[in-house]
């Protein structure tokens, strides 16, 4: 039991840093706020994560967590059967990156891919996987002929992340247009 409420601990520190890091930047980011962002006593997160460092990579992998688990959920609820479909749940995907708690986690994790630019023990964490999410795109445009469903796969998300960060950054929606936009590049 004491190793699970250690772990438990770890999450609410760690999902308390991603609303810091969110918030405040990576400035912000510091032993105390995430303290105080969890409801804990001073002390608290130095106690679980003694060093920056290990408080950033049990941020990243906790973000690496909760965006594999959301893109499993969307891979397993749909099969793709047309361009439509696929723009559609790029759509979703889009909005609920851009707001709400979806919104804070993307800025959390842009800031942390910054950060990994420097620190490979964070850049690794941060290398994309696969989950059923991204495994459903490279089945679709596999199944649409497209030559190098890998590659095209890679290319479209990459082009969906930059859209993400384009509007966090600039602010405004993606318009279905864009979205469909993309998703024709990859067929063609």
């Amino acid at each position: 039991m004491r190793g699970a409420g250690r772990a438990d601990r770890r999450t609410v520190l760690a999902d308390a840093a991603i609303g810091v890091l969110a918030d405040a930047g990576v400035r912000g980011l510091t032993h105390r706020a995430v303290d105080a962002a969890a409801g804990l006593p001073i002390g608290t997160t130095s106690a679980y994560l003694r060093t920056r460092q290990a408080l950033l990579t049990a941020l990243v992998r906790r973000l690496v967590e909760l965006d594999q688990g959301e893109l499993q959920a969307a891979g397993e609820r749909v099969a793709i059967r047309s361009a439509e479909e696929l723009a559609g749940g790029i759509g979703e995907l889009m909005r609920q990156r851009l707001t709400g708690e979806g919104r804070r986690r993307s800025l959390a994790r842009y800031a942390c891919a910054v950060e990994s630019v420097r620190d490979p023990e964070l850049r690794e964490i941060l290398v994309p996987r696969e989950n059923a999410g991204r495994a459903a795109v490279r089945a679709f445009l596999a199944g649409q002929g497209v030559a190098d469903p890998d590659g095209r796969t890679a290319t479209l998300l990459a082009c969906v992340d930059g859209l993400v960060f384009d509007r966090l950054v600039g602010g405004g929606e993606v318009r279905a247009e864009e979205i469909e936009g993309l998703v024709a590049a990859a067929l063609r």
